[in-house]
């Protein structure tokens, strides 16, 4: 009997899961954001972990490098990602908005070449390149899931300038 309640249990919550998530990338696809002025991304490498145990990274996920190229005045548009991300900005500088998903307040900094920053499941964010040259970030996604995409798109949360 015991056992029949927690499997009832389990399949409630995987089917609530299920339609938070249908209703969420529903969401999505009318309210995003997308990039602009010629902003671009180049995949560079993607591969899936093997060992849970490997700077952890949980196993049956891949990991996703890109280079990122901004031309001045481009943006991101708003987005959040899977997993952890870190991002080296290489060239140039991006300023970075950033809204905790949350409803926390916005943030805005400039990041220059050589800095290196990290973005957050839980924060959308909006990188615009304010400066005169182009900008160009290699950024390392993790927790992506198999096959799939590192970006996600989030629409403007509105209260913050970008």
């Amino acid at each position: 009997m015991e056992a029949r309640r927690k499997r009832s249990v389990g399949v409630g919550l995987v089917a609530l899961g299920l339609a938070v998530i249908v209703a969420v990338a529903g969401a999505q696809l009318v309210a995003a954001t997308p990039s602009t002025g010629g902003a671009a991304s180049t995949l560079l490498a993607q591969g899936a972990t093997r060992s849970a145990a490997t700077a952890r990274v949980p196993n049956h996920t891949d990991v996703v490098m890109v280079q990122n190229t901004f031309p001045p005045g481009s943006s991101s548009g708003w987005h959040s990602h899977p997993g952890f991300t870190v991002v080296v900005v290489q060239s140039g500088e991006i300023t970075l908005y950033r809204e905790a998903v949350d409803g926390g307040r916005c943030r805005v900094k400039t990041y220059e070449a050589g800095d290196t920053f990290y973005e957050w499941r839980r924060d959308a964010q909006n990188g615009i390149n304010e400066g005169s040259a182009a900008a160009q970030l290699f950024v390392t996604f993790f927790k992506v899931p198999p096959g799939g995409s590192a970006r996600i798109d989030r629409p403007d949360p509105g209260n913050c300038p970008a």
